[in-house]
């Protein structure tokens, strides 16, 4: 017969007391073995866990709090998670988290900068094992500082920032880069199309202030560079990283009269807009004008023709950052990755003239 469950003397459910009684150790080992912060033999490791088991105890996540111990959970912060784009590098945080034995909480902060510093502070005060931030960083020296605040209070809890697809924070600051090479995929796709005989080629949606973006316009500007062609900033024309924002920059463009042979969007979003736009001005794709976006999220081949676009590693994206930020004392030399981009080319590029 196995033992009797032991209970406190209110009948409230099991303490560390009861654990420890029932393990035969002390309470003190209990907590050892529920903080993970301190080494435990491995044969006492195992008596407080079947000690565990037998009283059905529940570790009191506020208490572990005060303790110093992270909670098991991976928080995911994202201005919009409906984006196709964020939703795949989701994907893999979420699924690495789970092969990770942690649960993955979603924060969405609705393109508000004062929205993710309240968002991480909460997470903080959580302690969440790793807070994942993603998508372009403003240009705000306030908020970086504060992020950089942020990044050193959750390592002194024993978390971990993560910055996925923002720039490095600079030297010292104690966070997870995973980035990818967005300034190298802008180059590739303008190279392409300027190597395709277009010397005319549209930027669509660029969003000032916006690391991503202003990435993106550094790749598409050293390509003309590169090749002695001169851009028109005519052809640059501001706006989000949306679908309606390319219909209606599109719409704009093409009533400006100037003379363009090819488009590159800034996202596959924004080239979705762009070609219902140049459809309904009569204008063909890519007959009449080149069109490619960037992503390469799964609307690159919905739409007709199929989309020529920059193909980002989403959901690798996601899974490096949970791997490389709970094990970031096994990769030290790893905790600013850069992913590989490259360009897919699909229908809505051709040759020029052809």
């Amino acid at each position: 017969m196995g033992k009797k469950a032991v209970t406190s003397p209110q009948g409230d459910a099991s303490t560390v007391r009861d654990v420890a009684a029932r393990a035969g150790v002390s309470a003190s080992t209990v907590s050892r073995v529920l903080g993970g912060t301190y080494p435990v033999a491995k044969a006492t490791r195992a008596k407080v866990l079947k000690a565990m088991r037998e009283l059905d105890y529940v570790v009191n996540a506020h208490a572990r709090a005060l303790g110093g111990s992270t909670n098991n959970t991976v928080a995911f912060v994202v201005d919009d998670v409906t984006g196709s784009f964020y939703a795949h590098i989701a994907r893999g945080v979420e699924e690495q988290a789970s092969a990770e034995g942690r649960l993955c909480m979603l924060c969405t902060t609705h393109n508000d900068p004062q929205r993710v510093l309240a968002v991480v502070e909460t997470m903080r005060e959580q302690r969440a094992d790793a807070v994942i931030v993603v998508g372009g960083a403003w240009d705000d020296r306030a908020y970086q500082d504060r992020m950089t605040h942020f990044a050193h209070a959750l390592d002194r809890a024993g978390s971990r920032l993560v910055l996925v697809g923002r720039p490095p924070l600079g030297p010292g600051v104690p966070a997870t880069v995973i980035d990818y090479d967005n300034e190298g995929g802008a180059f590739a796709m303008t190279t392409h199309l300027l190597s395709a005989g277009h010397r005319r080629v549209a930027y669509l949606g660029r969003v000032p202030g916006l690391s991503t973006s202003s990435q993106r316009i550094s790749g598409f500007t050293r390509a003309h560079e590169m090749l002695d062609i001169e851009p028109d900033p005519k052809l640059i024309i501001d706006g989000t990283f949306s679908r309606g924002s390319g219909y209606q920059g599109m719409h704009e463009l093409l009533a400006s009269g100037t003379e363009f042979s090819a488009v590159f969007a800034g996202t596959d979003m924004v080239a979705a807009g762009a070609l219902q736009a140049l459809r309904e001005a009569g204008v063909r794709v890519p007959e009449d004008v080149a069109l490619a976006g960037y992503d390469d999220i799964p609307t690159a081949i919905d739409v007709y023709p199929t989309l020529t676009t920059v193909h980002v590693p989403a959901e690798e994206l996601g899974r490096a950052a949970v791997r490389l930020a709970l094990h970031r004392d096994e990769f030290p030399e790893s905790q600013h990755h850069v992913l590989g981009t490259h360009i897919v080319v699909r229908d809505s590029t051709r040759r020029h003239g052809r």
